[in-house]
């Protein structure tokens, strides 16, 4: 459906982007994870043919953004982060305005204005003017906007920015309803959206895509990362344990050393007894699942360090 080569949008000397490559399959909910300023919505840009990209390519059902950017658009629906809205305008003169830009038919425009109202939960709003609407209904203005003409693929760029709980579950089950017609890449700096609604995350850093993970394999994931703190050396001890993995030392402080390994959470009476048969003191043993979350502060740190 979706394939990106090796793209990249230089600023100067900056990498926004830096050769990103990934593909996302029909039908699939993709999350765009990363802090402010990783290159999430610089990528989005791009795939929605706003931004020309420096250098890479990107392919849209066999078509290239460039040579038929026109064609890709009219199969794309596209919320971006700070939506652009007629504030003058009610509701329901901008949705007709941007369904007849969209090339809606005049005999299929107001059913069409009319579906994207209630499914964005905007009946009670639909005559009002803009101006007057809280930034949540504006959000919901936005995605109303995205979705008129039933697009292949809809893009949107922070879709939860400014809701309150209650518009948050709604927007949620509308990204579930969507998905069910449409393949749908999600922007997001919160883990909870990318939980609640995607079923891949791919990862950005400082423009690059650090990791491309589906969230279904780490939820399998039953092994976890355990510190464990003796006052001798137990490395060896614990890679003679089957099941266990990735042993090493990671401080010493004083006399007390902490381990660091991975391993079923089955495995904490074998390592407290054998540290206990040697007579050794054990100062504490810690275990972290390494989910969403775990994995996303681990990329982050990495680069805390790096920098």
């Amino acid at each position: 459906m979706i394939e990106i080569e090796s793209l990249t949008r230089l600023y100067g000397p900056l990498a926004a982007v830096d050769k990103v490559s990934f593909s996302v399959r029909k039908g699939e909910i993709v999350s765009l994870l990363g802090h402010n300023g990783a290159g999430k919505s610089t990528i989005m840009k791009m795939l929605t043919g706003y931004l020309e990209p420096t250098s890479g390519t990107i392919h849209v059902s066999g078509m290239e953004i460039g040579e038929k950017t026109r064609t890709i658009q009219k199969k794309i629906g596209y919320l971006p982060e700070n939506c652009p809205l007629w504030p003058e305008m009610t509701v329901i003169d901008y949705l007709v305005y941007q369904g007849s830009l969209r090339g809606v038919p005049s005999d299929k425009l107001d059913s069409a204005v009319a579906r994207a109202i209630s499914r964005t939960t905007l009946k009670k709003k639909a005559t009002e003017r803009i101006e007057t609407l809280s930034r949540g209904y504006r959000q919901r203005v936005g995605v109303a906007q995205a979705i008129l003409h039933d697009p292949e693929i809809i893009i949107l760029d922070e879709p939860t920015n400014g809701l309150d709980p209650t518009q948050v579950r709604s927007m949620r089950s509308l990204i579930k309803e969507l998905a069910e017609h449409a393949t749908l890449i999600i922007s997001t700096h919160i883990l909870q959206e990318v939980r609640a609604v995607c079923e891949r995350v791919l990862i950005m850093r400082s423009g690059k895509l650090v990791l491309d993970l589906d969230l279904k394999e780490i939820e399998s994931d039953t092994k976890c990362t355990f510190k464990l703190t003796t006052d001798r050396d137990f490395s060896e001890m614990l890679r003679k344990l089957e099941g266990i993995s990735m042993v090493q030392i990671t401080d010493r402080k004083d006399s007390r050393i902490i381990h660091q390994f991975d391993a079923d959470r089955d495995f904490i009476p074998s390592v407290t007894k054998a540290v206990h048969e040697d007579g050794a003191l054990l100062y504490g043993l810690e275990a972290q699942q390494r989910d969403l979350e775990a994995i996303f502060a681990e990329v982050n740190e990495e680069n805390s360090h790096a920098a």
